[in-house]
């Protein structure tokens, strides 16, 4: 059965960097839950974050520009995490093969999970299109990656996948 990695959130745990979970109801997800598809990994702990921690956004570019050092990922702090971010999205790559994790869903609008959008860098409240550092590097290697407002295409995509 294939595994699909989910951002750590996504279970109403409050490790978001303000301490809040997200929670939302679907059928789709409720099946996942059943079928014991569901692979919990925040990006962020793994690579030592506490909860909470201050607002970080990507500066200069998308996730795919940190991967290639031409963009960083700032706190709003002035302090340079973005190799804190790159190292959460190599171990989320590791616990998603390891697991035969075929995809991921990830919560949209994060500098690590953002898989259709990102926060522009400017801490104002602006998004740019562009995925985070996690949801580029899971894309690098052949993950697909959905928001957590595309479950039903995820559910498609998985559905469409051999055994």
């Amino acid at each position: 059965m294939h595994k699909i990695l989910v951002s750590g959130c996504m279970n109403g745990q409050p490790i978001r960097f303000n301490q809040s979970g997200v929670d939302f109801e679907s059928a789709v997800w409720d099946r996942w839950v059943a079928e014991g598809r569901l692979v919990h990994f925040c990006p962020e702990l793994a690579a030592g974050f506490a909860v909470p921690r201050p607002p970080a956004e990507t500066v200069g570019g998308d996730g795919a520009a940190v991967l290639a050092g031409k963009a960083a990922v700032m706190e709003d702090t002035g302090r340079d995490v973005t190799d804190m971010f790159v190292r959460g999205a190599e171990l989320a790559l590791v616990r998603a093969v390891s697991q035969g994790c075929v995809m991921a869903i990830l919560t949209d609008g994060s500098p690590t999970c953002g898989s259709s959008y990102i926060f522009d860098g400017t801490f104002g409240g602006g998004t740019t299109p562009g995925a985070g550092v996690t949801a580029q590097l899971l894309r690098d290697n052949g993950l697909a990656v959905f928001s957590e407002q595309q479950l039903q295409s995820a559910d498609d995509f998985l559905q469409s996948q051999p055994e």
